[in-house]
């Protein structure tokens, strides 16, 4: 057998949903989210329908794990939540009051099995289960040097990184090796974590991404975002804290800050934006809130004479209201999203493919034809489907097309758990504002700037010194080290093994 090759995170990752998806491979996506349940008899069963309200953080595959007081039930699989735990009798064999789950974005190939998430370990102490969303900037360099001192990897995940870290530490209780674990790694992760006694939830010092704290009854409950909080009637208790450490278990809640408190929070601005869902509530605010006042801060920098704003579905749509209203402009759905698509169910030919986002997006010719048009949108990535939509706009007659983006330009990739393209495929990184109305065939082109971005999301503008937000992929300012980027080991993260 030949010995592995390390390949960039999120090779496989973008080549594989372009292949399967030709129309939707233009967005940035959301790599997991976690939810954990202590305290309830149907612990399970609410589980999955946490992680059915977190569908949106990760479609590729899910997983959950409890504990019944004797032994650990699991079950994992490729695909959605509904198609997996969609019958009594998978969730009646994950008996317990204490229940752990997890949705991804998965690697493609033989590695998608295996790095299906909670992932399970039995220490000294007993059995533990570990998932987590985001990125651990040092995995490759952690793997690398615990590889060389005899650990055995059963998967490319970063998470696995972790659990070897705890197996190795020689402090005695679960929450120290945790503790010693946490030390050693650099990332921006929300992690979920199960032992026969306890639950537990931390998140990364600076707070990158999401983790929230409910209650329901007696039963505490941990999750990605408070829409897993309100599909099972949870009450919010409040966000965890940067460099929070959250142990539940029959005593109650213990709180720990091992790294002292935060004095740097640097939550990812783009969960206001576009990954989070819009009846959500994250950092004290209402996601669809925020997206309308990006709207309005929007139509304040970029006004165009114009007949009728147009979303580009789903997630252009609260902005789109906004500069609606602000313009004064009437606000129309100009473009139906069909929401059945998702793997194309015919083999992607270069006839298919051709097709593009018709797939997923049909024009509505009567409020499109002989008006001039606002289309809004979250973002510009590589730009195809934005080319694709205007297109399909023009045909349908509209006199003019002006596009409005509720945020500022992505130029640079993102580290921290979202998967991006590289930078030479980011088109404005590639282009300025006006190569890239050309390239994409609109009469006119904005963006939201950096400050007016921070309003909406209730600052006075951007602190340029000591930014409010992580905005790495509008600024290229990464708040926390990039240790495996920048190493000799390669240009991006290196957390992935191809199998030879």
């Amino acid at each position: 057998m030949k010995s592995p090759r390390l390949l960039p995170a999120n090779a496989y990752t973008a080549a594989a949903r372009a292949k399967a998806a030709p129309w939707d491979d233009d967005k940035l996506r959301e790599e997991c989210g976690v939810f954990g349940i202590y305290g309830h008899e149907d612990a399970a069963a609410h589980a999955a329908l946490g992680l059915h309200a977190l569908q949106h953080r990760g479609q590729e595959s899910a997983g959950i794990v409890a504990y019944d007081g004797e032994q650990f039930h699991g079950h994992r699989a490729l695909g959605l939540v509904g198609d997996n735990f969609n019958d009594q009798d998978t969730i009646s064999r994950l008996t317990g009051h204490c229940a752990m789950g997890h949705v991804r974005y998965s690697t493609s190939g033989g590695t998608m099995i295996r790095n299906i998430q909670p992932l399970f370990a039995e220490f000294m102490f007993g059995g533990l289960a570990v998932a987590h969303n985001g990125n651990l900037t040092n995995a490759y360099q952690l793997r690398r040097a615990l590889v060389e001192r005899g650990n055995i990897f059963q998967s490319t995940s970063d998470t696995e990184v972790i659990i070897h870290l705890m197996a190795i530490s020689e402090a005695g209780h679960v929450i120290d090796r945790l503790i010693d674990a946490l030390r050693q790694i650099d990332g921006a992760y929300s992690l979920v974590a199960m032992t026969q006694k306890k639950l537990i939830g931390v998140r990364d010092p600076a707070g990158v991404r999401p983790l929230v704290l409910g209650k329901l009854g007696d039963a505490h409950i941990l999750a990605s975002e408070t829409c897993a909080l309100d599909i099972i009637g949870a009450d919010f208790v409040r966000d965890v804290d940067p460099g929070e450490i959250i142990v539940i278990d029959a005593e109650g809640i213990t709180s720990y800050h091992p790294f002292g408190q935060s004095k740097n929070r640097r939550f990812c601005i783009f969960e206001h934006v576009y990954f989070a869902r819009p009846d959500s509530r994250i950092e004290g605010q209402n996601v669809y809130e925020v997206r309308k006042r990006i709207g309005v801060e929007l139509a304040h920098e970029a006004p165009v004479a114009a007949d009728v704003v147009v979303p580009v579905p789903d997630s252009g749509v609260p902005s789109a209201i906004g500069f609606a209203r602000e313009s004064d402009i009437p606000f129309e759905l100009g473009i139906i999203r069909n929401h059945y698509v998702g793997r194309t169910f015919i083999e992607p030919t270069d006839n298919i493919r051709h097709l593009g986002v018709r797939l997923k997006h049909n024009s509505n010719v009567a409020e499109l034809e002989g008006k001039r048009v606002v289309l809004v949108d979250d973002s510009i990535v590589r730009g195809t489907t934005s080319v694709k939509i205007v297109e399909m706009v023009r045909e349908a007659g509209a006199a003019e097309v002006h596009m409005r983006i509720s945020s500022p330009p992505t130029t640079h990739s993102c580290f921290y758990g979202i998967d991006t393209p590289e930078r030479s495929k980011l088109l404005a990184a590639q282009h300025d504002i006006p190569g890239m109305a050309d390239i994409i065939g609109v009469d006119s082109l904005a963006f939201i700037s950096w400050d007016g971005l921070y309003r909406a999301v209730g600052e006075a503008g951007r602190n340029m010194e000591f930014p409010q937000y992580c905005d790495a992929c509008f600024t290229g300012e990464y708040p926390i080290p990039l240790t495996d980027r920048n190493s000799a080991a390669g240009p991006r993260q290196l957390s992935l093994l191809e199998e030879g």
